[in-house]
């Protein structure tokens, strides 16, 4: 399983469920890989993309369209995977081949997924004490490219409240993590 703490420069919150899963003991079975934050020049600069301004999460390949241009908090970038923040995270998923990514962001509070992402992401709000809803994947979106490039794998996205993440909440979507193994 891949959990990925932060993909928009201001929607970090997941990084407290990071934290949790790093100070937690190992999965029982099967590997949990973790990558804080996608966008670390984002969130350092408080923006929702990266430092050239781009929407990390519109800059996948499938299904990509242009978006906005330079400025627009969905700047879609000139290319799909102009951006290497863009490139490392397809490496990392070619590499690793998860059976399921988890990619946080904020603030609509709800785990939404599509296709066949559906059943688990499901079941991951029921662990989680979330709400569940299933909504078509945006274009040039992570989990839309995972979904899309390895059939039969699971990549859904769990949207937190806005604001920080209390202790309590962060531990509880770290015990559900857990638990999907």
């Amino acid at each position: 399983m891949l959990v990925v703490g932060c993909i928009h420069g201001t929607e970090c919150a997941g990084l407290g469920v990071i934290d949790r899963l790093l100070s937690g003991p190992p999965p029982n079975r099967g590997q949990l890989w973790l990558i804080p934050s996608l966008n670390p020049d984002g969130h350092a600069l408080g923006v929702r993309g990266n430092a050239r301004g781009v929407d990390l999460n519109r800059n996948f390949p499938s299904q990509w369209r242009p978006i906005g241009q330079q400025g627009d908090p969905q700047y879609s970038g000139p290319r799909p995977l102009s951006e290497r923040e863009s490139r490392l995270a397809v490496r990392a998923v070619e590499r690793l081949r998860p059976s399921v990514s988890i990619w946080f962001h904020q603030p609509q509070d709800v785990v939404r997924a599509w296709g066949q992402s559906i059943p688990v992401a499901r079941r991951f709000a029921r662990l989680a004490g979330a709400h569940f809803r299933r909504i078509r994947w945006p274009s040039g979106t992570v989990s839309n490219w995972q979904n899309h490039r390895f059939p039969g794998t699971v990549s859904f996205v769990v949207e937190l409240a806005a604001g920080p993440l209390s202790g309590l909440a962060a531990q509880r979507f770290a015990r559900a993590i857990r638990r999907l193994f």
